[in-house]
């Protein structure tokens, strides 16, 4: 699935399969911070902390956001919020079905 076709899957209810890392950026492209937050939150994986910590970046709590990008093992990117979107959905979208990492 493309990074588009995954933005405009926004309808109804989430792809099957998605990890709770990719189901987290669903549900923020849908606008529902909090289920995004709690899907994000859920998944113990460092991609599921990247997301975690672009949601807190994008809410403006940068010491939260700053702690979950050191847990992602990921610097605080200089992009904007949507650029940072778009690169977390390509990134985990190519690891695997549907953002599973590959082992």
């Amino acid at each position: 699935m493309s990074v588009d076709e995954f933005r405009e899957s926004t309808g109804g209810q989430p792809p099957r399969g998605l990890s709770g890392a990719l189901l987290g950026l669903w549900h923020d492209s849908r606008g529902d911070w909090a289920a995004a937050h709690e899907a994000a939150q859920a998944d113990g994986s460092a991609d599921g902390a990247w997301v975690h910590a672009y949601l807190h970046r994008k809410e403006g709590d940068l010491p939260n956001s700053g702690y979950w990008y050191r847990r992602a093992g990921r610097s605080i990117p200089t992009c904007g919020i949507e650029a940072e979107w778009a690169q977390i959905a390509g990134e985990l979208l190519a690891g695997g079905q549907h953002g599973e990492a590959a082992r």
